[in-house]
């Protein structure tokens, strides 16, 4: 049988919407603490999907970086050197793609380290749910419900109908009525300096590199295998993806964006199968940036937390059933103690003591034999 490579339909846009629960936070936070350009980035991003889709011809998330977002927003980063980390990100992802580097690290590190990445990722998203869930249970149960029927219907689903019905409870709460009507904005051109980049690098860059390694780029192109194993993509070709990228987005107001499992996850959790999941979500973004862009922030702010936290919780289950691909005995060594570390420390730490057990347990064996 042929596999499509677009599809237009309910299923995709839900699909589409499947990684908005990771999406949300860090773009309100970019708006309110760092003064990002909404437009600016949206429209970008959108722009970003739509390419990624025509592509791949398969779902493919784009993402803000997370390391770097949680600093930025820490520390009230300005504009210009929000834009000057992506700029860095886009010069380090094509250094690892054009030497060949990022394809040598992903053919080293074992299938358990791997899914011990997808696995605490999970978790990691289970834990962010809850504390979503925590601001209202019972809606947060409601949605749970909703996940679990509609997950798979054609005519309603899941991820369009909890947007939908998040929409309505805003609206029936009058929380519309604060927010600025649409009106036409371009992205603006954006500048920076060589010293914002050295500093972006510096304070959150080089700590954001493993994380994108690990999950952003070797995770993302195990779970393509495993959802399309006849379409694989390699680590390389994603690592030029997000260089390109990120060379290009920050002249125009974008911030630091790459791939992820999580993402892609959501998006195939909800019913995204093809590359139209990418255009569908690009295109509501380009919408949003030109015509909504100084009431965006409101009505992300605004959202009912506990449907993102419901979204958020079956996404982080989902990634870790992928720890049954890892065969039992010892391989299962270096899979919990990838998870144990990436939980407790970071997964770049994670990925190194999940590595360095492979290892161990690879020359006890050997010595054994």
């Amino acid at each position: 049988m042929k596999i499509k490579s677009f599809e237009f339909n309910l299923r995709e846009l839900a699909g589409s919407m499947g990684d908005f629960g990771t999406l949300l936070p860090l773009a309100i936070g970019y708006i309110y603490a760092c003064g990002l350009n909404p437009a600016g980035f949206l429209v970008m991003m959108g722009l970003a999907n739509i390419v990624t889709g025509l592509v791949y011809r398969l779902p493919m998330p784009i993402e803000p970086m997370k390391v770097l977002a949680v600093v930025a927003i820490a520390q009230h980063w300005s504009p210009s050197m929000v834009h000057a980390s992506a700029f860095a990100m886009g010069v380090v992802w094509v250094l690892l793609a054009s030497t060949g580097l990022i394809g040598r690290l992903a053919r080293i590190t074992p299938e358990p380290v791997v899914r011990g990445i997808q696995v605490a990722l999970g978790i990691l998203l289970a834990v962010e749910a809850f504390k979503l869930l925590s601001a209202g249970w019972a809606l947060g149960a409601v949605a749970v419900v909703i996940v679990l029927t509609l997950r798979e219907s054609r005519y309603a689903p899941a991820a369009v109908v909890l947007v939908a019905l998040g929409l309505v409870m805003v609206s029936l709460d009058g929380r519309f009525s604060g927010i600025d009507p649409p009106a036409f904005t371009l992205p603006p051109l954006t500048v920076f300096t060589l010293d914002e980049v050295w500093e972006s690098l510096l304070l959150a860059g080089f700590a954001q590199i493993p994380l994108t390694v690990t999950n952003a780029t070797i995770a993302t192109a195990a779970l393509i295998r495993s959802y399309w194993p006849e379409r694989p993509v390699t680590e390389g070709r994603l690592s030029w993806n997000q260089g390109v990228m990120n060379l290009v987005v920050p002249f125009f107001g974008g911030m630091p964006m790459c791939h992820g499992a999580g993402g892609l996850a959501g998006q195939y959790y909800f019913g995204a199968r093809t590359g139209g999941a990418n255009i569908i979500e690009g295109a509501i973004e380009i919408a949003l940036g030109l015509f909504l862009a100084a009431s965006i922030a409101g009505v992300f702010s605004v959202f009912p937390a506990p449907i993102i936290g419901a979204m958020m919780l079956m996404i982080g289950i989902e990634l870790t059933k992928f720890a049954r691909h890892v065969r039992p005995g010892r391989d299962l060594i270096p899979l919990v103690v990838t998870v144990a570390v990436s939980v407790t420390a970071n997964m770049a730490w994670g990925f190194l003591a999940g590595m360095a057990a492979h290892r161990l347990v690879e020359r006890a064996a050997g010595g054994k034999s």
